[in-house]
This record gives structure tokens, sequence and C-alpha cells, in this order.
């Protein structure tokens, strides 16, 4: 058996793995790394070199400046002010993180980069609405999907240009029509999901005066139907029900408001001045392509000193499991592009046939590939392989569209540093819930997309 083979073997049953309680998948794919190392004979060294750092620098200090935000009572005002134009009516809520993630997608900023940013917004108005977390995480991640293809975005630059360097016979504006369908086609999914739970998002309503939750810890008060919040920025300690939904039955927790926390003394100055941090923070990736992470590092650090903030409170906000589990799963998917592992699943999945159902074993080659792999990295590997397609009758501008689809709409997955960063934002209790949805979502698009992006696109 080759290294290839074994490591396929072996992510199989990771995903296995997922459906096994108390199985940590970020720890299994270390310990899978480790044996399918030792087995292809790479050293440790080479095989720390897999480890996804960038990642790990990008959401540690991403969630300490949010979790500043959180502190000072910042993200409850930028969250009241974000969903004042919908007001009370949850069936529009989702549409704040939709057109967030899609115009900071738009303008240029990475998927991750928007993901990191968006995240914590959309999963602290699904708390603070009641919204459940995977309508919400589907929702921000397919509004930054919407955004890639913008012609002035990092994958919609990237594959134009590429597709200019390969020759491909592409009508006139074909970057505004990819970019308009990219759009349509996240709009179209995420009003599918939103009628889906068309129920929930016409239930009881909240009102103007319930204080937003901002954090993985805030509280919700359950009395029969009817549900209020408590601000996890009172001095009050006192007991109240776990934010897991529990059909009316009142579970009692208590939650602490240290006066660090409370934002009572200092508040207003407190509040500007971490929504200042989230604006530099902003520009920073959008218009001067600095790392987020760092920046984010920095100006929490600079925050911690000047509101004379507890750090330890600010560090335990990071979502460490999250770490662990996006880390592990990069390790090992470094791992195998090192071993061709990818490269054996395509020979697996090709057959000899017409232009057409060429295209369409590409497309799916492009989505399993992108379920573990960077989508950039798959689309600039996979757009070479289209000019002989084109050559042989298959129509340029569908094929491209069919082929770039695939790759990143099964991009709402856990698995991926994007979807790391919505479960690293969502409550604890709703965790490991929400990472078997998306990944069962994933699994569905890897089998399902491809095959619709084609049918739609590819027979034009």
């Amino acid at each position: 058996m080759t290294p290839a083979d074994l490591s396929i073997i072996v992510l199989v049953g990771l995903f296995l793995l997922a459906l096994v309680p108390r199985a940590h998948m970020g720890l299994a794919a270390f310990t899978g790394s480790l044996i399918v190392a030792l087995y292809a004979g790479i050293s440790t060294d080479q095989l720390v070199s897999y480890f996804p750092s960038n990642f790990v620098i990008l959401i540690v200090g991403v969630m300490c400046l949010f979790g500043i935000l959180q502190v000072t009572g910042a993200m409850d005002w930028f969250l009241r002010g974000a969903t004042r134009a919908v007001g009370n009516r949850r069936v529009l809520i989702p549409v704040v993180p939709f057109v967030l993630g899609a115009v900071i997608a738009g303008v240029g900023t990475l998927p991750l980069a928007a993901c990191a940013i968006v995240a914590p917004i959309g999963m602290a108005l699904a708390r603070q609405h009641r919204i459940p977390a995977f309508l919400m995480a589907f929702v921000v991640m397919n509004g930054v999907l919407s955004g890639l293809f913008s012609p002035v975005a990092v994958f919609g630059l990237t594959a134009n240009k590429q597709l200019a360097d390969l020759g491909v016979p592409l009508p006139m504006h074909s970057s505004l029509v990819i970019f308009l369908a990219s759009v349509a086609v996240g709009l179209l999914l995420t009003v599918a999901l939103m009628v889906v739970y068309r129920r929930q998002l016409r239930s009881t309503e909240v009102t103007s005066s319930e204080s937003p939750l901002s954090g993985p810890t805030a509280g919700i008060v359950t009395q029969g139907p009817v549900s209020r919040k408590l601000s996890p920025f009172t001095k009050e300690m006192g007991p109240h029900t776990s934010a897991a939904p529990t059909a009316g039955i009142a579970t009692q927790v208590y939650s602490e408001a240290p006066e660090t926390m409370s934002g009572t003394e200092h508040s207003k100055p407190a509040k500007i001045l971490s929504i200042i941090a989230f604006a530099v923070l902003v520009v920073a990736g959008v218009g001067f392509r600095l790392d987020l992470g760092y920046t984010a590092f920095v100006l929490a650090f600079v925050l911690i000193l000047v509101l004379r903030l507890e750090p330890t409170q600010i560090i335990a906000k990071v979502p460490w499991g999250v770490v662990v589990l996006i880390g592990g799963l990069l390790t090992y998917v470094g791992l195998m592009q090192e071993l061709g592992a990818f490269e054996r699943l395509s020979e697996m999945l090709s057959v000899d046939n017409s232009p057409a159902l060429s295209l369409l074993v590409l497309c799916y080659i492009a989505a399993l590939t992108s379920f573990l792999a960077n989508s950039i990295a798959v689309i600039v590997t996979t757009l070479p392989l289209l000019p002989p397609l084109i050559a042989a009758g298959v129509d340029p501008l569908g094929a491209v569209i069919a082929l770039l689809f695939s790759a990143v709409l099964v991009d709402n997955n856990p698995v991926g540093s994007a979807g790391g960063l919505v479960i690293g934002a969502t409550a604890a209790e709703d965790r490991q819930r929400l990472f078997r949805r998306m990944l069962g979502y994933g699994l569905g698009a890897v089998v399902l997309a491809p095959a619709a992006m084609w049918a739609i696109f590819g027979l034009w």
C-alpha cells in the first residue's frame, strides 16, 4: 500500500470519528499525521512544517480583539446599530451578516480574513435573536463566498488573470458576469435555507428593550414560549438558564460579571476605542493588505493597556478547542498534499468520455480537493485543465463558472479555516452540534454542488 493510499484511508477514518462521542478530530488528525508520516518516511521536522501557523495567529489575534469588544460592551453597541435598519423583524436579521460578508470579501479582503471579521458579528446576532446557529453560519459563509469573484477580489483577480494567460476565449465583461453569477447563487442558496427555517424566523420576536448577547456565555431566561435575555455586562450574579434551547425547561447556571468586564465606569470611551480598533483592523486588511492576525494582536495589546483590562479574561475567550481541531486537520491535509493523495483521488475519479462529462468529472475533482485543501490553490491547479475541454466544444464561460463554483461552494464545512472561525464564534454549547451539521452539509455539497453547477452552467 502506498503512503498516499494509506492517507486516504486514514482520512475516511477521521470523518467517521466525527460521529463518535468524545472523539476529538483535531487530536485524531495529529495522531494520524504522525502515523502516516512514519509510514511514508517523512521526518517529524517536515511534518511540523505543515502546521498552519498563519491560521493560529489569525484566529487567536482576531478572537482576542473581539473578546475586548465583548468586554467593553462595544459588541452590544455595534449589533444595535447593525440591526437598527431591520428592527425586530427576525426574518431580515440574516441579511446583515450576508451583506457585510459579501461587501468585505468583494472589496478585496481574503475570504478567511472576511470570515474572521463577520463570523463573530453574525453568530452574536444569532444568539441575540435566537436564530439557529447553522442558519447563521451558512449565511455568514455564503455572504463571503458571494463576494469572492468580484473583479477586485483576490479570487476574481487570480482567476481572471490566469484565464487570460491560458488564452481562454471568454466574452467581453466575463469577469462581471462571473461575479454577478456568484452573488446570484449565494443569494439563492441563502434564501432557500431561510425558507426552510421560516417557522423559526417568524416565531416570537425580540423586543428592542432586550440587551443583545455578545459572548458565548450570555444566558437566556426561558419562561414557556417567551424568552428574555440577560446581558453579560450587568453587575448582578444570579441564576438564569443556559443559552442552549431547553423547550421551556429552566436549567440554572451562574454567570460572573467582574467589574473589569462591566465597562460601567468608562463605558462610552471604551466602546468608542474598541469600535475604532475594529475599523482599523478592517482598513488594515482591506486597504493595506496587512496580516489581520498580527494587526489584531497589536490592537488588542494597546486596548488592554489603555483600558486597563484583565488580559487573562481576554485570552480565555479564544476558542482553543477549535484551534486544535483545525490545526490538526490542516496539518494532515498538508501531509496528504505532500504524498500526492489528491492526485491519487483524481486518478480514481477520472473517466474517458465526452467533453461535457469530462467537465463534470473535473468539477467533482475540484469540489473534493477543495473540501480539504485551499480553494484558491484548487482553482489555480484545475483551471489549466479547461482549455482542452473548451477546444473540444464546451462553452468557455459556462465551464469556467461551473468549475469555480464547484470549488468554492463546498467551503461551507467545518474542517476548513473559515468554518473553524465560524464555529469558534459560536456559543460553546452549540459548537459540537454545529460542527456535525456543517460537516453533513459540506459532504452533501461535495456530492450535489458539482452536478448542479455543471447542469446549470456547464451545459450552456
